[in-house]
């Protein structure tokens, strides 16, 4: 089952009225214990022609002491980063546009997309694609560039490890979808921990070098102004192995894959 980042949080009541959605939780969240539809049966979402809402556009706003800039226009945006996805917690609660959140349906939350517009969502793990539709605002995490529905996640094999290396594209009405490789293939890593303190880091290579989890690396990083040293594996080439890794990084406190792409 997957677990909502606990940096979910609620958001203040007139937000929550603007942009309430997959952003506005802190309880744990999953899938249905059985899926009362056939998922794959499920068809991806079709672009067409619509008009921005007035809700859930607003020309910028503020979360977490965060601001974000609404796009004009979806035309060119192309994105790597981490997908992620919301189920049950949310089923039947508005998005930011003020529809019913369905997590059968083939939808998606962004931070700045306008609403609605519609993306391709390919999983670099394993090459599959997905086309939903953004009606929600989200996930306000930093590393995360896209929440999907549960179907949506379904489809792209990423349910279990509860995230996902991803390229987002936004298409339109006729537009031609962009195809499984990539122009500049990316290389996936996951990211075990970060440390101040360069023993630290040490200590947990050598630890997760005698799990067998494959190569093992410390990267230093500075970033504002404080030196980081980075404990990677990989990198990943399947959802499997993704999957398998994911699992050992369980047993060792850290519940969900933090995916790094170069």
């Amino acid at each position: 089952m997957h677990v909502a980042d606990p940096r979910r949080v609620l958001l203040t009541a007139l937000l929550a009225l603007a942009l309430a959605g997959c952003g506005s939780s802190v309880e744990r969240d999953g899938g249905p214990a059985t899926s009362p539809v056939d998922i794959a049966s499920i068809p991806d979402a079709e672009p067409k022609y619509e008009p921005r809402t007035r809700a859930g556009n607003p020309p910028t706003y503020t979360v977490l002491g965060r601001s974000y800039k609404v796009m004009a226009d979806s035309a060119g945006y192309r994105e790597r980063g981490v997908a992620s996805w919301y189920g049950t917690k949310f089923h039947g609660n508005s998005t930011s546009n003020g529809e019913r959140y369905d997590m059968y349906a083939m939808t998606a939350a962004h931070k700045t997309l306008p609403i609605p517009s519609y993306v391709a969502v390919t999983n670099m793990l394993n090459g599959r694609r997905v086309v939903v539709r953004v009606n929600d605002r989200g996930p306000f995490v930093d590393d995360r560039v896209i929440d999907l529905s549960y179907v949506a996640a379904a489809k792209l094999d990423m349910l279990t490890i509860g995230t996902a290396p991803v390229e987002v594209v936004a298409v339109g009405p006729g537009d031609t979808l962009p195809g499984p490789s990539f122009a500049q293939p990316a290389t996936v890593w996951i990211q075990a921990g970060a440390f101040t303190v360069r023993d630290n880091a040490e200590r947990l290579r050598n630890r997760l070098g005698q799990a067998a989890v494959g190569d093992v690396r410390i990267l230093v990083a500075e970033v504002n102004g404080r030196q980081f040293f980075k404990v990677r594996l990989g990198p990943v080439a399947s959802t499997a192995e993704a999957g398998r890794i994911a699992g050992v990084l369980a047993g060792y406190g850290i519940p969900e894959p933090l995916f790094v792409l170069d």
